[in-house]
Parts: C-alpha cells; sequence; structure tokens
C-alpha cells in the first residue's frame, strides 16, 4: 500500500464540497419519527420537566403538532397515552375510545400524508406502572399478551398505520400478528421494540408518560444491560413471530448492538433516542458545556452510523429545521 508522503488522506477534507462527496453516512429527515404525549382534556400543553421542548398535550394541540411535524417533512409520529384513568388491568389501554384510539382517530381526520404509529404496552395504563397484569409482585406473560393484542387490533381499528409493541413480554409478536390478520388488518407493519434493555436512560420518559413502577423494577423482562448475544435471539425471535421492523432501545450507548442486529439479520431497523439521551444534550447545552446543535447531529449521525433505518427522537423537529437550513 501507498505510504506518506504519496498517500495524504486529508487531500479528501480540504474542500468542504469533497467532504460531501465522499460522506459515508447521510441522515435525512426521512429516517425521524417523532414521540407524541397525548393527555385528557383540551388546550392543554404541559412541558415535561426534565425534558425541555417535548409537552403533554390534548388532543387539539396533538393535531396541530402533527400538522407541523408534515411540514417539516418528517413522515411519522409515534403516540404515547396518559388515561384518564388507572387501573389495575390498565383498561383505557384497549378502550375503543382511549386516549389513544381518539386520538388516532383525530389525526387521521385532519392531517394527510403522515405514519401514525402507535406504542402497545400497559405501564402508562395500569395503577402499579409495570408492563403487563400482576400476580403479587409478578408480572403474568400469557395473561398480558392477550390484552396488548386487544390493545393493538383497537389502534388498528381506529386507523393506525404502524403498532409497536414495547412490552418486551414473550410471544406478544406473534399474538399481535394473529389477531391483527384474523381481523382483516394483515397489512398493518409491526415495529417491536425487539432489543429494549433495563436502561437508567428511561427516567425523563416516565415523568412525560407518567409510567414509573409503583414497587420494584422492569429487569424481569427487559434486557440485562451486559448482553449482547441476547439481543440477537430476542431480535430474532421477533422476526420469526412476524415483526416487520425491529428496534434498539436505547440507542446511544447501545450502537454497537444497533450495528450487530443490522448486521446480522439485514431487516430494517429502528432505534430510539431516548429521553435520557435527550435531556442530557439538553441540559449540557442549556449549560454552555457543549454546542448543542452540533451534539445533536452528532448523535443521529452516529445512530444513522452505526445501522439505524430509522430514529426515534425528540429533537426529530429540531433536526428537520437544521437539515432544511443546511441544504
Amino acid at each position: 500500500m501507498a505510504q506518506f508522503p504519496i498517500k495524504r488522506l486529508r487531500r479528501l477534507r480540504y474542500n468542504p464540497l469533497v467532504r460531501e462527496m465522499v460522506r459515508e453516512t447521510s441522515l435525512s429527515v426521512n429516517d425521524f419519527i417523532y414521540p407524541l404525549f397525548v393527555v385528557p382534556g383540551n388546550k392543554v400543553k404541559k412541558e415535561v420537566k426534565s425534558m425541555p421542548g417535548v409537552y403533554q398535550m390534548s388532543i387539539d394541540f396533538i393535531v396541530e403538532e402533527c400538522k407541523e411535524v408534515v411540514n417539516l417533512g418528517i413522515p411519522a409520529v409515534i403516540l404515547f397515552g396518559i388515561p384518564e384513568h388507572k387501573d389495575e388491568m390498565g383498561t383505557e389501554a384497549y378502550d375503543p375510545n382511549g386516549i389513544i384510539q381518539r386520538a388516532i382517530r383525530a389525526i387521521k381526520k385532519e392531517v394527510k400524508n403522515l405514519l401514525v404509529i402507535t406504542d402497545v404496552c400497559l405501564c402508562e395504563y395500569t395503577s402499579h406502572g409495570h408492563c403487563g397484569i400482576l400476580d403479587g409482585e409478578h408480572i403474568l406473560n400469557d395473561t398480558t399478551i392477550e390484552l396488548l393484542a386487544k390493545e393493538a387490533l383497537t389502534h388498528a381499528k381506529a386507523g393506525a398505520d404502524i403498532v409497536a409493541p414495547s412490552d418486551m413480554m414473550d410471544g406478544r409478536v406473534a399474538a399481535i400478528r394473529k389477531i391483527l390478520d384474523e381481523n382483516g388488518y394483515e397489512t398493518i407493519p409491526i415495529i417491536s421494540y425487539a432489543v429494549k434493555y433495563a436502561s437508567g436512560y428511561y427516567g425523563p420518559f416516565r415523568d412525560a408518560a407518567e409510567s414509573a413502577p409503583a414497587f420494584g423494577d422492569r429487569r424481569s423482562h427487559q434486557m440485562d444491560v451486559a448482553n449482547a448475544l441476547e439481543a440477537l435471539r430476542e431480535a430474532e425471535t421477533d422476526i420469526e413471530e412476524g415483526a416487520d421492523i425491529i428496534m434498539v432501545k436505547p440507542a446511544g450507548a447501545y450502537l454497537d448492538i444497533i450495528h450487530r442486529v443490522k448486521e446480522k439479520f439485514q431487516m430494517p431497523t429502528a432505534a430510539y433516542q431516548v429521553s435520557g439521551e435527550y435531556a442530557m444534550i439538553k441540559a449540557a447545552g442549556k449549560l454552555g458545556w457543549i454546542d448543542e446543535e452540533r451534539i445533536m447531529m452528532e448523535s443521529l449521525v452516529a445512530i444513522k452510523r452505526a445501522g439505524a433505518d430509522m430514529i426515534l427522537t425528540y429533537f426529530a423537529k429540531d433536526a428537520a429545521k437544521f437539515l432544511s437550513k443546511t441544504k
């Protein structure tokens, strides 16, 4: 191989146009999915204290937010619901007139050219804050997946374009695929939170979704942060059960996992840049310790470079505006 001075790698860095020509990873507004938190009421827009710029919004404001999302070129949102009432069975999760089901119908009535994805889980709807039905302090896996399947079906009936089970119960993808197919929704894709770690990065989300567990934690179903091979087993299982897109969550501390999952399965792969990742960048930016905009874009490019085809991120609107002004 050629050596210095014949080989000068900096030759391709001097000119910004050359840098763009040889850039290996491209980030586009089409890569983004924007999370939204839906609450009961009217004219409600409450900022999440631990997530500056992120709001709990009533359906009327959610519709307006979705219009802005479309205008920015962002192709999809994912909805998380905070119900009026919570109970041990999480009944509002699968109520045909629940908060998410009503939000889907309102968005679909008013907003065109936007994919509506729905989070399928029980944690936002249960009084105890856990992702399933409890027997004492133990989550009943098989009982839970029956309710998750019902929830996904109500979302599809309301007009959801894609459903995204995030609970990490065994067998839930197969149960959801079965109930959707049996009811004529065989064309509705499933984005599976296939590789979801029991991470400390979720703290601010639990403020936003009001879903912190009343006791214990979620390590009985979310993955140990030390495991990588287990991620491949989880992803393979969900693919076999019918997942169309697989997700890794969180993203930033798990770039190696995103890469391994993508390399192994060559499936459409999503990554969730979670609330803690967002909050840390926002906080350090506010204190002037980092260039917030630059770090925002660098973090998103890193997730894409690792192998993600789509990124769920609270930075979606800000990143879309940045990409628009730098065209």
